[in-house]
């Protein structure tokens, strides 16, 4: 069987080869990027009603009105963007929106600017598009926030689109407002759309979050509901474009995906309008679990780590233990602790380990006590 080039130019994600490593039952994994939280309790109830009334076929397109509406009062009231209903398409999962958005805009031999460390998808989305990545740095010196002087010099004429992510994965930096109104007015004097990843955004410990689509029209958010409530498996996100934008990536979402699980639209709108509380309960035991893994890093010898402001990761440097991917494994052989390698995330990642805390407490003392005995030779 003969298979497609494109395909050569990406590999299995970083973080699912560990997932893969780590099925043994004594092994702590603290490389899951998902909340361990159920799901609001209104949009539970909303799924049931919804099974009950038989809503389970196909809905519009673009979403069902009523939740493309919900979201975009949020997108006016909470982000500041002048968002119409018709310009958001309803999607399975973030992933989806960003596959979408990065089709319709990167052709073989453009170049899109994405970060590093950077979330594992970026780059291999814009391969299959034809497009060639090219990473700049978000540096431990700067608190992960870029700087704009690195985007800029790695900008050519090819340059057809920059990748940003505030709340970011896996750093959990959360960008400054000058930061994000730099890189905006940087992005608009050069006519270079913007493809904003806001995942996190209701996940924020210190500052606040600033969209990018508020300083410049020719940016298309991603955002959606598996991490802010706790609905990994429900698969639902969103994209918002301006009008034309998404009418192009609406011709590529009727191919591939038709409608997004009906099901999981009446779970998002019930979020939505009434998940706030449960919000801010998962986020306030988000923040006593990044007071703990800190304390445990600071505890051991050689190793910094800038303090996460947003998202359930922190991005630690061990680089005086040896490369990332090395020292991954060999926390996984001996420790029985599964984490993910910065390399996962890009060049820029050597040397960092991702570790997440969307998970008990019970196991990040556990996992953390495993990886500090393993590092002091015991």
């Amino acid at each position: 069987m003969r298979f497609a080039k494109r395909l050569s130019a990406i590999d299995i994600s970083g973080i699912r080869k560990m997932f893969e490593l780590a099925k043994a039952r004594d092994v702590v994994n603290l490389a899951l990027g998902e909340p361990d939280f159920g799901i609001p309790r209104s949009a539970k109830q909303a799924i049931i009603s919804a099974l009950e009334e038989d809503f389970t076929h196909y809905t519009p397109n673009k979403g069902i009105p009523e939740l493309r509406a919900a979201i975009a009062e949020k997108l006016r009231r909470e982000n500041g963007i002048n968002a119409d209903e018709e310009d958001i398409i309803v999607t399975s999962g973030a992933s989806e929106a960003l596959h979408l958005a990065i089709l319709a805009l990167v052709e073989p031999g453009d170049e899109v600017l994405v970060p590093s460390p950077g979330f594992v998808s970026y780059s291999p989305l814009v391969r299959l598009a034809g497009g060639t990545p090219v990473e700049y740095p978000l540096r431990e010196s700067n608190a992960f926030e870029p700087r704009v002087g690195d985007l800029e010099e790695r900008l050519t004429e090819r340059t057809r689109l920059i990748v940003v992510n505030s709340p970011s994965n896996p750093t959990g930096a959360v960008f400054s407002k000058r930061t994000v109104r730099e890189i905006a007015r940087l992005a608009e004097s050069r006519g270079i759309p913007l493809l904003s990843d806001e995942v996190y955004e209701r996940i924020i410990y210190e500052g606040e979050h600033h969209s990018f689509a508020r300083y410049y029209a020719e940016t298309i958010t991603v955002n959606g509901f598996s991490k802010s409530y706790a609905m990994t498996g429900l698969r639902l996100g969103y994209v918002h474009a301006p009008g034309e934008a998404i009418e192009e990536m609406l011709k590529i979402h009727q191919y591939i995906q038709a409608s997004t699980v009906s099901l999981s639209q009446v779970a998002a709108l019930a979020a939505l309008e009434r998940g706030e509380e449960h919000v801010r309960e998962m986020v306030e035991r988000f923040r006593q679990r990044r007071e703990i893994i800190m304390e445990e890093l600071g505890s051991i010898p050689g190793v910094s780590c800038v303090l996460p402001r947003g998202a359930f990761y922190a991005f630690p440097n061990f680089s005086s233990y040896g490369s990332s991917g090395e020292l991954a494994m060999a926390l996984l052989k001996h420790a029985k602790v599964v984490v993910t390698p910065g390399t996962a995330f890009g060049r820029e990642g050597e040397g960092y380990l991702r570790i997440s805390f969307a998970t008990g407490e019970e196991s990040i003392r556990e996992g953390m006590r495993r990886i500090r005995g393993y590092l002091e030779g015991g």
